[in-house]
């Protein structure tokens, strides 16, 4: 059953057209992924589908009744108070009803007589209860609590006091709550942890939805995905299997292509040298084939080309020594909080470290520490010898933002020095998929795969022998990301790289320092796959993401407490023994109606169910029958809801 139609939608953007007459049919239940490069037209077509962008020619068709939900690419900025408001704020006018309500009611347990307004505590929050009633609100309100507490949101945080990866969660709460039909997410494991990203994959495979998502992390897209649309020179392609196959079908597309334009631009150069000929020839001519001629010309005028790949190199300086680092009984702390416990290592020339845990957790604190951007609070540093850094920052603070892409790159110079050899500054960024008019422009203007392209020209131009990467597959597409891994792969020196991209983690490290919490990062052999594997053997190892602090705020303390053994049992005892709440009174005491409302609706279907003619209208049967599976799966969330608050009472 199809929820939306996208039908021969076009758009541009000044001279470039990004969506050529592109169609796409949304069913129910698809798990549908748009890949391609950066700037190819994902996301324009992501607001398109939401409404949000209006297309220059074509239509969007959304079947009546459907609910879709949008999660933007960049977090919104704008969003004041708590995590429960924010939630509730996707609900309309009814979830500032819920916010209220809940507000007051915490004011109500902490012994407050008086409403935020001043009016009496217990008149106000009975005026609430009849807003609520009007409008059917008691089941949204276990909506949104259901909703918080599976993605271990704490209600009464302050939104503005959470990380990006945070927020980024409670947009997407606030996107489920509105229980869509149709769930539109933009990049939304960008800048999340790995045990972020494990969450959501998890997640999104509970949720009935259809989902169309845009993302450049491939082992999510392997995870999730199940039909792939491909957006490249203006058209979509779709692919009904996964990533890894799509992938192989691709090549051999393009194979085919390459061989359709070879064939082409033989006949159309046939038939040049034909019309040259004749002109001299004869003085009559075929019109019919000038005609053709004519329609060749047109058809390779408008052909959009196969945009070559990204060709990286990095200038390589002489052998370091040996040993690269070796750090004795290292911390840093800041006051009382432990960022970095005490860690002894040795780090080898071409070794290939990766550094994995949760964000704030003080990776790159890690390696300040080390290339000694950082003085430690105790212990040693020892730096080997011939030592030549290159250091990817992931804030990009190594861009000027007065000057141009080029500038940037090349320090205002015409010429750049690659291995030894001179090359034209706009050769150079060519190869980093650099147009000249877009290397000339100032870098406000680039987007963020652009930006990340331009670091990287910056920083393969320093003679290294040491690369530290941090972060760098933020907004990277795919084949730059492959391309930055096979050149890691050659690259003859020592690396240490910080990301939450689990492919390219596992094809370049070989060693790994793994966050287990309170500052203690732990040597293991390999990469994140390695780590779980050796983790699902031991008694001792711990996920990454159960070291992540369930909310951290920004600019906070960068210590994550892991949980001791059997804290989540004792929460659980502690969380079923805490008084109700004057909402969840309520609650309890609607519920036997409503529980005795949905018996009665059901028994009214299966008596339908039982008569003769009840299967001659099979649509209509089907119907009935889905009717009845939903409203059983909303009498048994009832029963357990029921079942846990008379528990806690």
């Amino acid at each position: 059953m199809s929820l939306i139609r996208v039908q021969q939608v076009s758009i541009a953007f000044g001279p470039t057209t990004i969506l050529d007459n592109v169609s796409l049919t949304i069913e129910a239940g698809a798990r549908m992924a748009l890949v391609g490069r950066n700037g190819e037209g994902k996301s324009t077509l992501l607001k398109i589908i939401a409404g949000q962008l209006i297309p220059d020619t074509g239509e969007v068709i959304t079947r009546s009744g459907v609910n879709a939900a949008y999660l933007p690419q960049a977090v919104p900025t704008d969003f004041q108070g708590s995590i429960y408001e924010v939630v509730a704020s996707g609900l309309d006018s009814i979830g500032a009803v819920l916010a209220e309500f809940h507000r007051e009611s915490e004011r109500l347990g902490e012994g407050h007589e008086k409403s935020e307004s001043g009016k009496p505590l217990i008149d106000h929050l009975a005026a609430l209860q009849d807003k609520i009633d009007a409008n059917d609100g008691w089941s949204l309100i276990q909506v949104v609590e259901q909703t918080l507490s599976k993605m271990q949101l704490d209600a009464n945080t302050d939104v503005q006091s959470l990380s990006g990866g945070m927020k980024r969660r409670v947009v997407l709460a606030r996107a489920l709550v509105t229980n869509p039909d149709v769930l539109l997410l933009d990049e939304p494991t960008n800048h999340l942890d790995i045990g972020a990203v494990a969450w959501l994959e998890k997640h999104l495979a509970t949720l009935k939805c259809a989902l169309i998502f845009v993302t450049h992390d491939r082992k999510f897209l392997d995870s999730v995905a199940n039909h792939i649309c491909e957006i490249d020179r203006g058209n979509l392609t779709e692919w009904p299997s996964g990533f890894a196959a799509y992938r192989i079908n691709k090549a051999q597309a393009l194979e085919v292509e390459a061989q359709q334009n070879a064939l082409f631009d033989k006949k159309l150069a046939q038939e040049e040298a034909w019309i040259r000929q004749g002109i001299k020839a004869r003085r009559t001519r075929n019109e019919g084939r000038v005609r053709a001629l004519k329609k060749l010309r047109e058809q390779h005028a408008a052909r959009r080309k196969v945009i070559g790949k990204a060709s990286m190199s990095v200038n390589q300086a002489e052998n370091s020594g040996k040993i690269v680092f070796e750090t004795k009984d290292v911390s840093v702390s800041f006051g009382d909080k432990n960022i970095i416990a005490p860690l002894s290592t040795v780090i080898m020339r071409d070794d290939r470290i990766g550094i994995i845990g949760p964000n704030g957790c003080g990776k790159s604190t890690l390696v300040k520490l080390l290339v000694n951007e950082l003085e430690p609070t105790s212990g040693s540093v020892h730096t080997g010898t011939q030592l030549e850094v290159a250091y990817y920052d992931q804030l990009r603070a190594a861009l000027d933002t007065k000057l141009s892409a080029a500038d940037n790159v090349s320090g205002g110079r015409d010429t750049v020095e690659v291995n030894g050899a001179p090359r034209h500054i706009m050769s150079y960024m060519q190869d980093f998929l650099f147009e000249p008019s877009r290397a000339r422009a100032p870098i406000t203007a680039l987007s963020g795969g652009e930006m990340g392209r331009l670091m990287l020209a910056k920083l393969f131009l320093k003679p290294s022998n040491l690369i530290v990467l941090d972060e760098p597959s933020n907004d990277l597409d795919i084949e730059t990301l492959e391309l930055l891994e096979a050149l890691l792969g050659e690259y003859k020196g020592t690396v240490i790289l910080i990301s939450h991209d689990r492919e390219l983690l596992e094809n370049v490290v070989t060693r790994s320092f793994v966050y287990q919490g309170n500052g203690r990062f732990i040597d293991v052999a390999g990469g994140y796959e390695d780590f779980e594997r050796e983790r699902a053997n031991s008694n001792t190892l711990k996920p990454v993401f159960e070291t992540s602090p369930v909310l951290q705020p920004a600019g906070g303390s960068s210590t994550a407490v892991s949980k001791p053994a059997g804290s989540e049992k004792n929460q659980d005892k502690a969380e079923n023994k805490k008084k109700l709440t004057y909402a969840e009174t309520l609650e309890l005491e609607k519920l036997p109606a409503e529980i005795n409302i949905l018996e009665a609706d059901i028994a009214a279907i299966h008596e339908k169910m039982n008569e003769p003619d009840f299967y001659t209208d099979k649509a209509a049967a089907d119907s009935k029958i889905k009717e009845a599976g939903e409203l059983q799966a909303k009498l048994d969330t009832m029963y357990e809801r029921w079942e846990l608050l008379e528990e806690r009472q």
